[in-house]
């Protein structure tokens, strides 16, 4: 290819079929520099369960929509139209920029409610979004309905989310509302005529299954830290022991879960159920995020142990309803419902009694009953035929 050909190519529509796809280094850049949000956002998390403001749970949902919102677009759009060319690196870079300024402001999110440095971040990163877009738009006519209804959509989107930070309080919960569903309809309603965008679906496969691989890195780092500064303020003990192998067990178990089947071929079945499969992520990256936090504050040792049990708890439960969806909808047959069901039970029932167990002893517990359930699950694939170890 002539050194023209390098620093600009047209943007048109990259196969579906294409054989070999795999993610570039530059995705897995972007995937690396979003993660620095991730950690800020469990991190701050990690200090509001702390300090017992409860109100954090919501500051947390509100800001990893943001974190994932941004990186699932780019992850779609990358998937159809990487040029790989000089204006698309830089577009790139400009997204980077705007997470790692979201990232920044994350902290401020949290212990005054200003979303503003957030918002700033964000709108940078969709613009950017907008920008390749227009590109798609102009140099592929046969998709160019889907292109410049995402662009219209995406920039209108964002002149809301802008307006939204002139809205006082619950008012300003009600605009975030609306337009976390207008940013879930732009892709459904730019999709709904024409021709689609053509995203590889053993791509995207592979680009949603390494961002929980970092997440879920992220989260055995960050319990990790929590357990270094344990041993080094109170010396090792059988209950941090048995708190870091229980935590160890329970993201094996959780990775496990995820990777247990194989999705490609189910994501080439049809466009709606694609976007609920993609949707349905944001459970499952803000769940494996959050438990980190709970891990890393139950390495703590210093917030009341049933508070530390549901941190756990609740996310892993979320985690295991939606990685069970995810399968169900793509695999039908493939989840034993019944014992997911008995195994969100008694994980809820293992925290509300975590005073009178102690902490160590519920973490061991839930990590147990997620192992369980995950060998449940294998035995149901191999039945159903749709086992696919990793």
């Amino acid at each position: 290819m002539s050194d023209v050909g390098l620093y600009l190519r047209r943007m048109v529509g990259r196969d579906p079929g294409e054989e070999h796809r795999v993610s570039t280094p530059l995705e897995l850049l972007f995937d690396l520099c979003f993660v620095v949000a991730v950690a800020a956002a469990s991190a701050q998390l990690h200090h509001g369960i702390a300090d017992g403001h409860r109100v954090a749970i919501l500051q947390y949902a509100m800001v990893f929509f943001a974190i994932w919102w941004a990186w699932m677009n780019f992850t779609w759009f990358a998937s159809a139209y990487d040029t790989d060319d000089v204006p698309y690196r830089l577009l790139t870079l400009l997204q980077i920029a705007g997470g790692l300024v979201l990232a920044a402001g994350v902290p401020s999110v949290f212990h005054d409610y200003d979303f503003a440095v957030v918002t700033v971040g964000y709108v940078v990163m969709r613009v950017a979004m907008v920008g390749q877009w227009l590109r798609a738009a102009r140099q592929d006519p046969a998709s160019r309905g889907a292109t410049v209804r995402y662009a219209v959509g995406v920039g209108v989107v964002q002149l809301g989310w802008v307006l939204r930070l002139l809205l006082p309080g619950t008012v300003g919960l009600v605009g975030f509302l609306a337009l976390f569903v207008a940013e879930l309809a732009v892709p459904a309603v730019a999709e709904a005529h024409g021709r689609e965008t053509p995203w590889h679906p053993g791509h995207i496969n592979e680009r949603y299954g390494l961002f929980t691989l970092i997440v879920l890195g992220e989260c055995v780092a960050a319990a990790a830290v929590g357990v270094q500064s344990a041993i080094t303020d109170r010396g090792l003990s059988a209950g941090l022991l048995v708190t870091a192998g229980g935590g160890l067990v329970l993201l094996f178990s959780m990775w496990w879960l995820y990777f247990k089947h194989e999705a490609t071929a189910g994501l080439k079945i049809r466009q709606s159920q694609n976007l609920l499969w993609g949707y349905s992520h944001y459970v499952v990256f803000a769940s494996v995020a959050a438990v980190g936090t709970g891990l890393t504050l139950a390495a703590d040792g210093e917030t009341p142990a049933t508070v530390v049990a549901f941190a756990i708890a609740i996310p892993t439960c979320c985690y295991l309803a939606t990685s069970a969806y995810l399968h169900g909808l793509l695999l039908p047959g493939s989840v034993p419902v019944v014992t997911l069901a008995a195994t969100i039970v008694l994980i809820l029932a293992t925290a509300a009694v975590a005073g009178a167990l102690g902490l160590p002893a519920s973490v061991a517990v839930i990590a147990a009953l997620v192992a369980i359930l995950l060998v449940v699950s294998i035995r149901a694939g191999r039945r159903t035929g749709s086992a696919h170890p990793v």
